[in-house]
């Protein structure tokens, strides 16, 4: 078995990887070339913590895989990572397990491609300004994938703790290094989504962190951060503004996203008002953005095809180059 960590798939594997093997991951869903059960989770209520089994496999590809993640949110204080994961590899010709990969940069990385797919489709084409609401590990891989499909030139950032902000911002120029553009950090997000054209929200919040009413047509959203029914990153009334609001799953959403869950129970919306998924938009079987004026939303909450895709990809690409560590197990 390869064992490879976060350094070495670094190494490898680009945001520009990540958004072409993920659009092609797409399409094989589209085509029901992908079974995708739903994960199970395991609760430790006395640690309020828990840990999520995530199965999937991908005939075209002929591999199957299972992602691992952990949540203990007291882990800082003991020195340790809230969120820890691995992916198991294994080929659907024979079950030979292949590799076991960390997962938390790929499971980044992949929540930030299909971003990055989303925008391309959503956002307007001449989009040139971005705000990054929430600066911790998420939000770096939203913004580089955002930055890989449109031209931008004005980033702005806010972060409750405004230290972490401006350390993002020195993290930008290796992010993105071809990036020449402003970076600047703001105090209100509310004054930045009013010029914005491009909206990440990558926070953990309970409550929403703009006001819809700022809101200026021809915005696009991409919200990553709430994925409990009890979190909402936006409010009802930028629901209510979105012309076009997109899925990564269905399923995934009406169980996982506040944002939606929160609005639907209280009658004021819908989920028969979404648009439909990524993989129909990538498919075109649904339509993407049609006139400048439209606000547009994407809602990610992650599923498990998508770890696999990059995991696969990732692997094909150690053993071409000879990296990894081979272990008997």
């Amino acid at each position: 078995m390869l064992i490879l960590s976060e350094s070495q798939i670094r190494s490898l594997y680009s945001m520009s990887d990540a958004i072409r093997d993920l659009e092609e991951a797409l399409t094989y869903y589209e085509e029901g070339k992908v079974v995708n059960p739903h994960r199970t989770v395991i609760d430790f209520p006395e640690k309020e913590a828990s840990a999520l089994y995530m199965p999937s496999s991908m005939a075209p590809v002929g591999k199957s895989a299972v992602k691992v993640v952990t949540i203990f949110p007291d882990n800082p204080s003991l020195g340790r990572n809230t969120t820890q994961g691995v992916i198991l590899l294994s080929d659907t010709d024979n079950g030979e397990h292949l590799a076991c990969l960390n997962a938390s940069y790929l499971t980044r990385l992949r929540t930030g491609a299909v971003s990055g797919i989303a925008t391309k489709h959503l956002a307007k084409i001449d989009a040139t300004s971005v705000v990054v609401i929430g600066t911790g590990a998420m939000a770096e891989e939203q913004l580089q994938a955002v930055l890989e499909v449109r031209e931008i030139r004005e980033i702005m950032l806010f972060n409750r703790t405004r230290d972490k902000a401006i350390a993002f911002e020195k993290r930008i120029p290796e992010l993105s290094p071809r990036y020449s553009g402003s970076i600047t950090i703001i105090d209100d997000p509310d004054e930045a989504v009013a010029k914005a054209d491009i909206v990440i929200c990558a926070t953990r919040s309970a409550a929403p962190v703009f006001s819809g009413q700022v809101l200026q047509p021809g915005t696009h959203i991409n919200g990553v951060g709430s994925y409990l029914p009890h979190m909402q990153e936006v409010d009802e009334e930028t629901i209510l503004k979105c012309s076009k609001i997109v899925a990564d799953t269905m399923e995934g959403v009406k169980d996982e996203a506040g944002d939606f869950i929160i609005p639907a129970n209280k009658g004021v919306w819908s989920f028969d008002e979404l648009h439909g998924e990524l993989s129909e938009l990538v498919a075109g079987k649904i339509g993407g953005r049609d006139k400048d004026e439209e606000i547009t939303f994407f809602k990610s909450v992650g599923t498990a095809y998508f770890d696999l895709a990059v995991a696969a990809a990732v692997y094909e690409k150690a053993m071409k180059n000879g990296v990894g560590t081979e272990v008997e197990v």
